[in-house]
């Protein structure tokens, strides 16, 4: 009447069955994943605290203007005479 089932995979494993146990593709897989984003993750916490700290030497010494002429710069009344 009183049936027990034992679930294996939460039994206590000793030093040699952790040494025998290898990864599937998909664990390897999904593991060089994360190590991926963790490695992305930690160069931009990197170069954001490099922005938090000098924040003008990211920035460009130039404007949107430096190089344009005529029209684009918005001297249309030039334009028209």
């Amino acid at each position: 009447m009183c049936n027990i089932h034992f679930n294996h995979s939460l039994a206590p494993m000793s030093g040699s069955d952790i040494m025998g146990y290898s990864l599937t593709l998909e664990q390897k897989t999904a593991f060089a994943f994360v190590g991926m984003l963790l490695v992305f993750l930690g160069l931009l916490i990197v170069r954001c605290f490099r922005i938090l700290l000098d924040p003008y030497s990211s920035m460009p010494s130039s404007t949107w203007a430096d190089g344009v002429e005529g029209l684009e710069k918005g001297t249309f009344e030039y334009a028209l005479a």
